[in-house]
């Protein structure tokens, strides 16, 4: 079993290998048939002849069949992202070669937990056992995240700066959680290593900007109805000495409002965590 995050003529490919104990014929109906994909599948899935549809309670996607090689190869596009599953004769049953050609690499950590979950209940349902979805989603997304090195800050030109994943969660859940109706700089906005000053800019539920005396903070929350949200936060530092402990102290920052979104507060600020990170940043 393996799960990777690669990059394929400059798009970002997630592939998971599943050795399953049943005949590729058996999983191929698995992965092809509405019926079928109804008990594993994320989307209810209708398909009519090469158009396909992929419904929500409260959205409804559509896509197309790219590729039919029973028992072999099915691939299909969904909204601007490709799925594709590859069937291979293996000695215990099935190997499944599946990859999901992603249209936006923030969301890599989300959609590889998810496909765990989703391909568990795949094995489950071709042994024709009840399946029962992890409680924690937390957990195994920060791990992926983690492991694909979707957390990294960077620096650029003086500009310190993240892009963070923040699943679906709607816009004014995000910025409520941010600032939590206080006026001027709020709490969570900020962190011991960058003290609040002035606020520059305040249009909610989108962008909160601040100067501090190590300079400008800007934090932009943006919401894509295919991709999902997510946060860019930029800090243009004064002293280049500082970037660091700005890349530290932000990337334990957004770790905490990360799992804040999943309603887990975890306190106190955590010095240890951000000591490790400046000595992974200062390398």
């Amino acid at each position: 079993m393996s799960t990777e995050l690669r990059r394929i003529d400059g798009k970002p490919v997630l592939r998971f290998e599943r050795v399953l104990a049943h005949p590729p014929a058996k999983v191929w109906r698995a992965v092809t048939e509405p019926d079928e994909l109804a008990h594993w599948f994320p989307a209810a899935v209708a398909i009519d002849g090469r158009q396909m549809t992929f419904s929500f309670p409260d959205q409804v996607a559509t896509g197309e069949v790219l590729e039919s090689d029973p028992p072999k190869v099915f691939a299909f596009r969904w909204n601007t992202d490709v799925l594709r599953f590859e069937l291979v004769p293996h000695e215990r049953g099935c190997l499944l070669v599946f990859t999901h050609v992603l249209g936006d690499e923030h969301g890599a950590g989300r959609n590889a937990a998810g496909w765990d979950t989703c391909l568990a209940g795949l094995e489950a349902r071709l042994a024709d056992r009840p399946f029962e979805p992890p409680a924690d989603m937390l957990g195994p997304m920060e791990r992926y995240i983690r492991e694909f090195g979707l957390d990294e800050g960077r620096l650029d030109g003086g500009v310190v700066r993240f892009v963070r994943d923040l699943v679906w969660r709607p816009l004014d859940e995000v910025w409520a959680l941010l600032t939590e109706d206080e006026d001027g700089v709020p709490t969570r906005a900020t962190n011991p290593h960058v003290p609040a000053g002035p606020v520059v800019e305040r249009t909610p539920p989108r962008v909160l900007a601040f100067d501090s005396p190590t300079g400008r903070v800007r934090w932009e929350f943006r919401h894509d109805p295919d991709q999902g949200t997510t946060v860019e936060l930029t800090h243009a530092i004064n002293d280049p000495a500082f970037a660091p402990q700005a890349l530290a102290a932000w990337h334990a920052h957004l770790e905490l409002f990360f799992a804040a979104t999943f309603g887990e507060i975890r306190c106190p600020w955590p010095a240890d965590r951000v000591a490790e990170l400046l000595d992974h940043y200062s390398s």
